[in-house]
């Protein structure tokens, strides 16, 4: 991946402080591209913005989940006390239980979470890690098609095929290499044009199809795709209908109630850079609901405690 072009820059008492380049592109609701910045057909890592579509291809192999839950699958969770009990309960109802996740341990996501579960004496735990939502769905859908449950982050467990066949099912296009996920998955490289189209088809899934019930579960239940303060569960309170996700190291995509989507990766991978984006792409395509956009943007730039700049789009 090359450093693309300029997407967003710091300016602090206004002068530009820094400037982050990277790739982005916009779709309309047919898959078309209407603005593109950098080399956005190039394959990259989407990291956790697959995850909506890894849910995609375990509810087309048999996996039998629907609202919160669903959105759990989907979702890099804050490590909150409500994602974590449906973790549970998603294991359980299939007769499986933490000991059974794959995933590498770690602290709960969001900053209050992993206070609160280090004051209780936790420690780094595959149940605590943000990807647990996904792994205990694997399970269960390795428990659905007969299939170990040991082993199923091999790339050639069932599991994982369908996983790979809903990705490459929902972009349209075939997964360029595969590698392996910080949570120890998977993860497989794609298109940022491929990850825009899947997130306006699942908008626009009929709602009794696999991608139209992980749009309704994500639209529907936000706070289970992220968490407390996070900008993608913001995002979708504030604008009904629509969903986002976002990945490690600066991915993220998103698509509008009507289909259109945009998608991007911040090529030094800064999740400030990552917001500021977001809202530059949200402007490009007609969205100007202060409330909308204050959601999904980056924190200002601070001096003395006070803001005295900002991150901000700067897409040309």
């Amino acid at each position: 991946m090359d450093a693309g072009v300029p997407l967003a820059r710091v300016v602090r008492s206004g002068w530009v402080e820094s400037v982050h380049t990277g790739h982005a592109v916009l779709v309309d609701p047919d898959g078309a591209v209407v603005a593109a910045w950098g080399s956005p057909a190039e394959p990259i890592l989407p990291r956790s913005s697959n995850k909506p579509l890894q849910a995609v291809g375990m509810l087309e192999a048999g996996l039998d989940l629907d609202g919160e839950p669903l959105a759990l699958a989907a979702a890099s969770h804050s490590g909150e006390a409500l994602h974590l009990d449906g973790v549970r309960k998603v294991l359980a109802d299939a007769g499986l239980t933490e000991d059974d996740l794959a995933n590498a341990p770690g602290l709960p996501y969001g900053p209050a979470a992993q206070v609160a579960w280090i004051r209780a004496g936790g420690g780094p735990s595959s149940l605590a890690q943000n990807c647990s939502g996904k792994h205990a769905a694997m399970l269960r859908t390795a428990v659905r098609l007969s299939a170990p449950t040991i082993g199923y982050l091999d790339p050639a467990h069932p599991v994982q095929r369908a996983c790979i066949a809903g990705i490459e099912r929902c972009c349209g296009e075939r997964i360029a290499g595969i590698g392996v996920d910080g949570c120890g998955a998977p993860v497989v490289a794609i298109s940022l044009v491929g990850l825009a189209r899947a997130f306006g088809r699942l908008v626009q899934a009929p709602s009794d199809s696999a991608g139209g019930r992980v749009a309704a579960a994500m639209a529907g239940h936000p706070f289970f795709v992220g968490g407390t303060d996070r900008d993608v569960t913001m995002f979708m309170q504030a604008l009904p209908g629509a969903i986002a996700k976002d990945g490690a190291e600066a991915v993220h995509a998103f698509a509008l109630p009507d289909g259109r989507a945009g998608a991007l990766k911040v090529a030094d991978g800064s999740e400030r850079a990552r917001a500021a984006v977001v809202v530059g792409l949200l402007r490009r395509l007609g969205i100007d609901d202060p409330d909308v956009l204050a959601a999904a943007g980056p924190a200002p730039v601070l001096g003395g405690g006070r803001p005295v700049g900002v991150v901000e789009a700067a897409l040309r």
